[in-house]
């Protein structure tokens, strides 16, 4: 029995490691697409891209186990099942349970596996590559300059050059602005050609222009005359030397970052979770107050809100002592006092309309930011789940459709793990927006693949042929929708 619990274990090992770094290549490229726009032309060095690959790919790895669990475990049993290996083992008197028996162990092992990064590792990869991310979408771009287009890079200056060339990076045409010091347009510079090039600190950039004119208007000592001062000055050869900022990189404080909730442990969830839901009842309890409305009712919201305080009561409205009609009263002012009284209400119903509109803002903004901290606190437990869950999906549908390889498997994979995907958003949009509660929308995706799971299991270890379409013709002539559909009874035989 070692020896066959060896052999499955074999045979698990090699595709799960194969899926396992396929998926991770996959889902890299997918963030290489997303934030292609903020590397490219930064002048980054290799390191930096390398370190930024690094830490992304941790931040992938929770999604990468459960794909690659699915995937690896029908290949597996797909292939066993291709080759009749699983028939010989369950003629052998050894149910698939049994088969399974070392795999369900190792899922476990990738599960726990799989919640230490997400609790322990991920937060501070994810701590890291913000800041990294962030450092590098702060750095300024290289300057590049277009034809016809006037480019305002150099700190102080706008350029525009006629044309280029680009073997020998020679610029034509070259028209500056120089805006130092608060200048409008008093200062211009025309020149034939030109060479711009960074220094290797990357803190200057110099402009070597040739054969140009310097044009400068002066401003006028006296402001009450409009008569200005204007100069000209030819020259062969200039140079303009220019400080720049931002275009060396520089690494950013973590410290900014640090209580993300993406860069938090689940105790370190649970006590901003606290924090936030104190700081969030005691601004409504602040808001409820602002309304103005009566005493009880006063009381009534702000107890709905204190639910740990000790010296809260229960507020019972007290029954009026007699009941009258407000219109019968009203109609027995003059008109002036009625429309006093219309118009002191309407004044009142607006402003309280008004602070209810602005609170709510402040309030939804707040349950937002909460709701954050409780998604990814459960999160990190359901991607781990998640990977045990692939497993019993995987495992008995490889059985049942017998297909080895990378063909049908990784077909059925994505699909099921796409579905999967689009169910779990779901439920942590419905939960992001409180339309649910916390624990069923994060927990939904789980809620409707366990059983799933629980279902192909049993379907698998009783040899039930799911996947034979006799079976579902059969089914059809049961209930007499095969006449129907157009289905022959000998042909439902065969």
């Amino acid at each position: 029995m070692k020896r066959l619990h060896l052999y499955v274990i074999r045979s698990f090992i090699g595709p799960f490691i194969m899926t396992f770094f396929i998926v991770l290549f996959v889902l890299l490229m997918q963030f290489l697409w997303k934030y292609v726009d903020d590397l490219v032309g930064k002048g980054l060095d290799f390191k930096v891209l390398g370190e930024m690959m690094f830490y992304a790919s941790f931040a992938l790895l929770p999604l990468a186990f459960p794909l690659a669990m699915l995937l690896a475990s029908i290949m597996t049993f797909g292939s066993l099942g291709e080759n009749y290996e699983l028939v010989a083992m369950k003629a052998s008197g050894i149910s698939l349970f049994r088969i399974m028996k070392p795999l369900i162990v190792i899922a476990i092992l990738i599960t726990f596996t799989a919640f230490y990064f997400s609790n322990y590792v991920l937060p501070e990869t994810n701590l890291r590559f913000s800041t990294l991310l962030y450092s590098v979408k702060k750095q300024r771009p290289e300057l590049v300059l277009q034809a016809g287009v006037f480019t305002n890079e150099m700190d102080g200056y706008s350029i525009k050059v006629g044309s280029k060339d680009n073997k020998t990076k020679m610029l034509y045409d070259v028209l500056i602005y120089d805006h130092t010091g608060g200048k409008a347009n008093e200062s211009v510079t025309i020149a034939d050609s030109g060479f711009l090039k960074i220094t290797q600190d990357r803190k200057y950039m110099v402009l070597n222009l040739f054969d140009g004119i310097n044009y400068t208007e002066q401003r006028p000592q006296n402001r009450s005359k409009d008569n200005r001062a204007f100069q000209r000055n030819r020259f062969d050869e200039q140079t303009i030397r220019v400080r720049v900022r931002d275009f060396e990189f520089n690494r950013r404080d973590e410290s900014i970052f640090r209580n993300q909730y993406r860069m938090l442990n689940t105790k370190e969830l649970k006590l901003m979770e606290d924090t936030l839901t104190n700081d969030y009842k005691t601004r409504l309890r602040k808001y409820m107050l602002q309304l103005n409305p009566n005493r009880a009712i006063s009381r009534k919201m702000v107890n709905l809100v204190a639910e740990n305080d000790s010296l809260k009561w229960d507020i019972k409205v007290t029954k009026p002592d007699s009941i009258f009609s407000v219109d019968s009263v009203i109609a027995g002012f003059d008109k002036w006092i009625q429309a006093d009284i219309a118009q002191s209400a309407l004044e009142s119903a607006r402003n309280t309309m008004q602070t209810v509109n602005m609170y709510e803002g402040q309030l939804y903004v707040q349950k937002k930011t909460l709701n954050k901290y409780k998604m990814e606190f459960h999160r990190k437990f359901t991607l781990s789940i998640a990977v045990l869950i692939f497993f019993f999906i995987g495992a008995p549908l490889g059985a049942i459709i017998r297909k080895g390889g990378l063909g049908m498997p990784v077909i059925v994979s994505i699909l099921l793990f796409i579905f999967y995907y689009i169910i779990s958003m779901s439920g942590e949009k419905s939960a992001r927006e409180d339309a649910w509660s916390m624990i069923n929308g994060m927990w939904f995706s789980s809620y409707i693949f366990l059983p799933v799971g629980v279902w192909l299991t049993y379907k698998a270890v009783t040899d039930s042929a799911i996947m034979s379409a006799e079976t579902y013709t059969r089914f059809f002539n049961r209930l007499g929708i095969a006449k129907f559909l157009g289905i022959k009874e000998d042909e439902t035989e065969k």
